[in-house]
């Protein structure tokens, strides 16, 4: 194997054109063909639609009962939240729990406490201390268009007010028990610290130009990424109120799909630009960071995203447990969404 540093030197001097070649390549998995000319945008418009309205919602309403001399705080948790983003997590929490037998107002505090997570990692992310990116979501980062501190603080802000959502406003009923809902209290609070979110970030950028192993890069995003991935499949199943044989099933179809997502987004911060992604391409290569294909070569990278597809279509493909009418394809659609990135 090549050297680290050489191989990503390599890996600069590739082509555009021969890198979104490669990745056009990815092999789709088999999804019996569903819904297969349909664009994500398309098909979760109503979906996307309320989770933003019920989000923006809920931030108007807290900023309203607050003071006025916190206005600029809250303009900039509405500017990292609110505007852009695929929701692709609040999505699977939603499809997760419909398919369990649950119903949308048990899940959707809970997804937006999901998306202000991820919007709080991404705020946090971007600062100069961290990965230094100026450009998020097609536009300037927070700590760019606020400045640093109010970035901070807006991203604080956001994990204190994702925890009073889960706990205030998810309805208790006969499948969702006082105890119930502090499990899941108790699971978003690992995923978004140091047995989470936290602690991939931190290996993350302990390995910044620095040599690694197949083990530790597997850590990071496990962690980093995967964490918020698994909490979403298993919060929407558990609030679905599905035995625990099926929540445990949900929790690893989170970690397969977590891990293929991060797979094709190391791919397109290669084969990609900065309008498509929103966000400043080759950062990872620059910043020699811990991707897949820089350890395992591109061609390996797209086999394994195409494994782990193929892994979580088989989870879906178990009835145990699951209710009668159980119908997987939506979700088996989104695995495809996840391995392909389809617009």
């Amino acid at each position: 194997m090549l050297p680290i540093r050489g191989f990503l030197l390599m890996k600069r001097c590739l082509s555009q054109y021969n890198v979104s070649l490669m990745m056009s390549q990815i092999p789709a998995p088999q999804t019996d063909n569903l819904l297969e000319n349909t664009d994500y945008e398309t098909l979760f418009a109503e979906t996307l639609q309320m989770v933003n309205t019920r989000l923006s919602g809920y931030l108007d309403r807290e900023a309203y009962d607050s003071s006025s001399e916190a206005a600029g705080l809250w303009e900039a948790m509405r500017y990292g939240t609110l505007d852009g983003g695929k929701r692709i997590r609040s999505v699977l929490a939603i499809e997760a729990c419909k398919a369990c037998g649950g119903d949308l107002e048990q899940i959707l505090p809970t997804v937006c406490a999901i998306e202000m997570i991820h919007s709080q990692s991404l705020i946090h992310d971007d600062l100069p201390c961290m990965d230094d990116d100026d450009l998020r979501r097609g536009k300037p980062s927070v700590h760019k268009a606020f400045g640093e501190s109010t970035a901070v603080l807006a991203g604080d802000a956001l994990i204190a007010l994702a925890f009073g959502l889960i706990s205030r406003e998810t309805p208790l009923n006969e499948r969702v028990s006082p105890r119930l809902l502090l499990d899941v209290i108790g699971d978003f609070s690992e995923v978004t610290s140091v047995r989470g979110l936290v602690n991939g970030q931190y290996v993350d950028i302990q390995h910044e130009g620095k040599p690694f192993t197949a083990e530790i890069l597997e850590y990071i995003h496990t962690y980093k990424t995967g964490a918020l991935f698994r909490f979403s499949l298993r919060a929407g199943a558990k609030l679905a109120g599905a035995p625990e044989s099926v929540v445990n099933r949900f929790t690893l179809l989170g970690q397969k799909l977590g891990l293929a997502f991060q797979i094709v987004d190391d791919l397109l911060d290669i084969g990609s630009t900065s309008e498509a992604l929103g966000k400043t391409a080759g950062k990872d290569q620059l910043q020699e960071k811990a991707t897949y294909p820089a350890f395992y070569g591109v061609d390996a990278s797209r086999e394994m995203v195409a494994r782990l597809s193929q892994e979580a279509l088989a989870l879906l493909d178990d009835t145990e447990g699951m209710p009668a009418g159980y119908n997987p394809s939506i979700l088996k659609t989104l695995v495809g969404f996840i391995a392909n990135r389809i617009k």
